[in-house]
């Protein structure tokens, strides 16, 4: 089992905005590891404070094959400075591949997190 990391900021906070933006994410996610949603064990999700108009996961929840990944959602800590409007996910999923293997996903505005990461 490895741990893939993933995070996306959000322009507005709406439901269609936090849908359309988890999907997008977990989609990348998804195609950047070669994984289906028979692979992942769990998913967990993480938004700063200033999103409340929805859950990440229902975002999620709506994507095909997602009817029976283990989706849970928290808050994310309130940090001084930190990225707001963003969305964090990470996947916990079953492959054979080693962590020098898994890709990582940081879209729009949270590819400041790990610029290292980014290709």
């Amino acid at each position: 089992m490895q741990g893939i990391r993933g995070a996306i900021t959000v322009e507005k906070n709406t439901e269609e905005d936090i849908f359309i933006s988890v999907q997008q994410m977990v989609r990348e996610m998804c195609i950047q590891n070669d994984i289906t949603p028979e692979n992942i064990g769990a998913a967990i999700f993480s938004a700063t404070g200033d999103l409340t108009a929805a859950f990440p996961a229902a975002g999620a929840r709506r994507l095909l094959g997602f009817e029976l990944v283990p989706l849970f959602d928290a808050r994310q800590m309130d940090v001084d400075n930190s990225l707001q409007k963003c969305i964090r996910v990470l996947l916990l999923v079953n492959t054979d591949k080693s962590q020098q293997e898994i890709h990582h996903v940081y879209l729009n505005g949270a590819a400041v997190l790990r610029p290292d990461l980014i290709k």
